[in-house]
């Protein structure tokens, strides 16, 4: 196989990270009352990757906004899989992708060009039945579920609890995350009762355009998502 790398490596190679950054305003457990905030003077401890995922939300316990953040980072940064669809548009342009991933670093990403895999530090590029074989920096996809990098986010974020709104018809609760860093975005996150994050709406900016991104997650800890470098 080839070691050649393609245009558009950098893009997809960040893509995880996208998708797992997209939850730094994510909200874990639901609010008694109505809309509350929480800035950066608030707690700041910074989530951490569990070795188990954590019990679901309690919710006769109270907590601010941001701490409830926490508890969903720990929670999806411990997840063993998952899977995402994410549509992201800028001006005319728009890219649209699924993603698959299995815990500890393993990533498969289906794009209309073509599928990726990202395997340890190895990505593996197939389309139009042939596979390219580009390494990666030793220890890049370890960044992906780094909770410093969180963290990084964490402290410029504002968290706005909006109570409840059903996604597809399930129960899932509402907030809006602001931050300033790297660039200003806004998020809206829908998280379902398992405390794990059901929807997310991005909107930010990106080579001076505004870009707007929907991400679905499901199948959080399904033991039957596989994810093997292609033959």
């Amino acid at each position: 196989m080839s070691r050649t790398p393609r245009p558009g490596l950098f893009l997809v190679s960040a893509l995880p990270m996208l998708v797992a950054v997209a939850l730094v305003g994510c909200k874990g457990k639901p609010a008694d009352s109505g809309p509350t905030s929480s800035g950066p003077d608030a707690a700041s401890a910074a989530p951490a990757s569990a070795a188990s995922t954590p019990p679901a939300p309690t919710r006769s316990v109270r907590q601010s906004p941001r701490d409830a953040v926490d508890e969903v980072m720990a929670r999806f940064l411990a997840a063993t899989s998952y899977h995402v669809a994410m549509d992201t548009r800028a001006g005319e342009r728009a890219m649209t992708l699924e993603m698959d991933f299995v815990a500890p670093d393993r990533y498969r990403m289906s794009l209309p060009s073509g599928t990726q895999y990202v395997i340890g530090d190895t990505m593996y590029m197939s389309a139009q039945g042939r596979t390219m074989k580009v390494p990666m920096s030793p220890g890049q996809t370890s960044q992906f579920r780094d909770s410093a990098r969180f963290a990084e986010h964490r402290a410029t974020m504002t968290v706005d609890a909006q109570g409840s709104e059903p996604i597809d018809g399930k129960a899932a609760q509402k907030f809006v995350i602001r931050n300033t860093q790297p660039e200003p975005s806004e998020s809206t996150m829908w998280v379902g009762d398992d405390g794990y994050p059901v929807q997310v709406s991005v909107t930010g900016q990106a080579g001076g355009q505004t870009t707007q991104t929907m991400i679905r997650y499901s199948r959080f800890n399904d033991p039957t998502i596989k994810i093997d470098p292609p033959q």
